[in-house]
């Protein structure tokens, strides 16, 4: 099976190639990227077209490599043990009714091949991947508490996406392959908003195209507005029927766009479009 993108999800020829070489290869797929640019839901569109259940596992700072294997709740076994009668004393003595298993577990033992995304593992601990290197490699894990090998009745196809907060160990790096999608040019984002909104007009999608990059491509913003934040825009133009003429400038210089919050998030990109505008406006 290969994957060839989705009537939800516009996939670049070589973010196609790199998930059928993860396939081809049996090894996970490390997705990078800027956060809005569709990572996540890669992994979605990938196991839906496929026919594949996704499992899901979105990664804290707080949370453990062990949490994605399993957990022995010792709490829950002294308080039953405390609490028990007669009838439930078989219950507190058998170790695995307080085994809580986790998304590896689940994919590993799946009777079914399934897809699994590690969300944001840059978010961990730096030790993380580390704690993941044999189970992810050998695709087995030990459970000491039952004594017994877990071992994958089907290698699940894995997704594991990076936002780069953190840099990534070499050990780990080298038993994935790598991806970075990069920023969708104009012609790649016109598709992609083609899919969210199927009968938006070309004159209306061309301004607003326009607009959305004038405001990426300005020098010394904090926090550029990703793909997610233009269907959000575009979303609230329709909403709120905004003429054509607000978004079109006469002189083809940079104009404060209608309702630019859905694009820009923190107070100083606000104030630096804001000063670039009126620069502009006073041919300073």
């Amino acid at each position: 099976m290969k994957f060839q993108g989705s009537d939800q999800y516009v996939a670049t020829p070589d973010l196609m190639l790199a998930v059928n070489a993860a396939v081809t290869l049996q090894r996970p797929l490390l997705v990078k990227g800027e956060p809005g640019t569709g990572k996540t839901m890669l992994a979605e569109q990938v196991a839906e077209a496929m026919g594949l259940p996704l499992l899901q596992w979105h990664i804290k700072s707080t949370t453990k490599a062990q949490q994605g294997l399993y957990e022995y709740d010792a709490v829950s076994r002294l308080r039953d043990s405390q609490l028990s009668g007669v009838g439930d004393s078989e219950k507190v003595r058998d170790i695995r009714n307080y085994i809580v298993k986790g998304v590896l577990w689940q994919a590993f033992t799946a009777e079914q091949p399934v897809a699994l995304l590690i969300d944001e593992i840059d978010k961990a601990d730096i030790e993380f991947p580390n704690d993941l290197l044999r189970e992810i490699d050998r695709m087995e894990f030990y459970v000491y508490e039952t004594r017994e090998l877990i071992k994958a009745k089907h290698r699940p196809i894995v997704f594991i996406t990076s936002n780069n907060e953190k840099e990534l160990p070499d050990a780990f790096l080298r038993r994935c392959f790598f991806h970075y999608i990069k920023f969708p040019e104009a012609e790649t984002m016109q598709r992609i908003v083609d899919v969210h909104f199927p009968g938006l007009k070309k004159e209306l999608l061309g301004a607003a195209l326009k607009t959305f990059y004038d405001v990426r491509n300005l020098p010394g913003l904090k926090k550029k507005p990703s793909t997610s934040e233009l269907l959000d825009w575009l979303k609230l133009l329709v909403a709120e029927d905004i003429p054509l003429e607000v978004l079109q400038s006469k002189d083809e210089k940079v104009a404060v766009p209608p309702l630019v919050g859905a694009l820009l998030k923190n107070e100083q990109d606000v104030t630096l479009f804001e000063k670039l505008v009126f620069m502009q406006r006073h041919n300073r």
